[in-house]
């Protein structure tokens, strides 16, 4: 009789679940794909294996929506996931979707609410306060420290110039770490003089655990994961609480200086050449921050600019070594606007890197360093195409795949072309879109290219790039296969940050 009672429970509960869902499971079969969607899990069986694995199956999903207008629908557990790789679709949900999607909160257990993964009503004057701090004229003022903490990085490579295959991935980490900590801080941590750097490797840590939850809905459940996963779930929160305890002593110490320096008066005004950090101005700010919203918006602007730089300048490295034709282009326009001299990148030098500017956005078209965009649909939404975006459904805006749709890019959408960002204006705006789109877009996106365009020229100016002997087999084989020596085929992970499965290895070579 209870077994009989159970299953007449669960018929019911199965049923009032459908005719709730019946809108979403309507979209889902009207944008369904050709893998077959299981009972519970749906589609997140792709997902299973490695982050590249994972990876694979994203850059998949995103071939078969061009199949399909751009856009297609996948179940990962009992939640819709709606897949866009078109511009033209993408531009509307992310101006009027500002809510991030459900799964975010993994993330707010590290970042909390920092401005990348706020709600909406606590991002939106947030960000006025930010606004100040990328002004064009601090900016300005960053390069010097860009350019200063640069030459740092050359000097620490001479290490491993000339002597073989390295990563390179920790010196321009934490060649990011030291330009952010000083330029939003107001802090110097001459991280790259350390050996090791537990913020970095901690941050990591969480990413790692993050991004693989999202992918299996069965441990999307805090108390199931920390059961099933005591290992991850313990390491989750050492790493958590290191980051913290490090970003709150840093505010504490700023807090205490600004409170010892003297006001400053009218006839005592700040020089030319200096600004106001970030942190300054949320400290100072009216709304009056705690700790908390402090450590919040400082990690965000921390581990984001330190990790979207670093992860966007690893691979136009990496770019540059596999082509040693473009790399010529940009040392000789280099050369060009320093006369062969050995001074610093200024603010003025930074626009007149024209291929070099394009040589970097190309990489970013091909290899974003954040691949997807997430995001939730509140309310029932009309796409001009007739489709309907309903509450509930989760929009997973691919990068990845819009930077190589054909329709938008050509037929040589994923072959490696710096000159298609100096002789071709974008088909539309949302077509590159390396730092987000729309109002939730990144805010430090100009830091990030004038950091990305100071390092690379003075790295260059001081060492050619070459690739590793793994690289050049890979590439090998792939011209084999697409008859393209153009089309770079790099192994790739699924990440917060996408990055390299090589872990960016290279070879620097001292030009003489």
């Amino acid at each position: 009789m209870l077994w009989l009672l159970l299953g007449v429970l669960l018929v019911v509960w199965t049923a009032v679940s459908r005719w709730k869902d019946r809108k979403l499971i309507a979209l889902g079969k009207t944008l369904s794909i050709k893998s077959i969607s299981l009972p519970i899990v749906g589609h997140a069986y792709k997902f299973l294996g490695t982050d590249e694995d994972r990876m694979k199956t994203m850059h998949k999903f995103g071939k078969e929506s061009y199949e399909k207008c751009g856009i297609i629908s996948v179940w990962n557990g009992d939640l819709l996931w709606i897949i866009i790789a078109d511009p033209e679709i993408a531009d509307i949900p992310l101006k009027t979707c500002l809510e991030k999607a459900d799964f975010i909160k993994f993330f707010r257990v590290l970042m909390g609410n920092g401005s990348v993964f706020a709600p909406v009503p606590i991002w939106r004057p947030r960000r006025k306060i930010v606004a100040p701090t990328f002004s064009q004229k601090n900016l300005n003022s960053f390069v010097e420290v860009f350019s200063r903490q640069s030459r740092v990085m050359v000097d620490q490579l001479s290490k491993v110039a000339g002597k073989g295959t390295f990563s390179v991935w920790q010196n321009i980490t934490t060649y990011n770490m030291d330009s952010v900590c000083e330029t939003t801080l107001g802090i110097q941590l001459n991280t790259q003089l350390e050996p090791e750097l537990p913020f970095l490797r901690n941050f990591e840590n969480c990413c790692r655990i993050d991004s693989k939850r999202i992918c299996e809905p069965w441990f999307q459940n805090d108390t199931v994961h920390k059961i099933f996963n005591r290992k991850t779930a313990d390491l989750h929160t050492r790493s958590k609480e290191y980051i913290w305890n490090f970003m709150n002593k840093i505010i504490q110490t700023k807090w205490e200086g600004l409170k010892k320096e003297k006001p400053v008066s009218e006839s005592n005004q700040r020089t030319e050449k200096s600004w106001k950090t970030f942190l300054e101005l949320l400290i100072e700010s009216p709304v009056g921050y705690g700790t908390v919203e402090l450590r919040e918006e400082t990690l965000v602007l921390v581990v984001g600019g330190t990790d979207t730089s670093a992860v966007g300048t690893a691979f136009t490295m990496i770019m540059l070594a596999m082509y040693p034709d473009v790399q010529e282009k940009v040392y000789e326009e280099i050369q060009q606007i320093f006369d062969n001299s050995d001074r610093p990148v200024t603010p003025e030098d930074l626009p007149r890197f024209k291929y070099l500017d394009a040589v970097i956005k190309e990489s970013l078209r091909l290899y974003p360093p954040a691949p997807f965009i997430a995001r939730k649909v509140e309310k029932d939404l009309k796409l001009p195409s007739g489709i309907t975006l309903v509450d509930g459904c989760t929009l997973i805006i691919s990068i990845w795949a819009i930077h190589r749709n054909p329709k938008y890019w050509g037929d040589d959408a994923e072959v490696f072309r710096p000159e298609r960002f100096l002789d071709t204006p974008l088909t539309h705006p949302a077509a590159f879109m390396p730092f987000s789109y729309g109002p939730r877009n990144c805010i430090g996106y100009r830091y990030a290219l004038m950091s990305m365009k100071t390092v690379l020229s003075t790295l260059l100016r001081r060492y050619r790039i070459l690739p590793t002997e793994a690289m050049n087999a890979t590439q090998n084989n792939s011209n084999k296969d697409n008859n393209n020596p153009r089309k770079p085929k790099l192994r790739v992970t699924f990440d917060i940050m996408m990055k390299h499965v090589d872990n960016f290895e290279i070879q620097l070579e001292p030009r003489t």
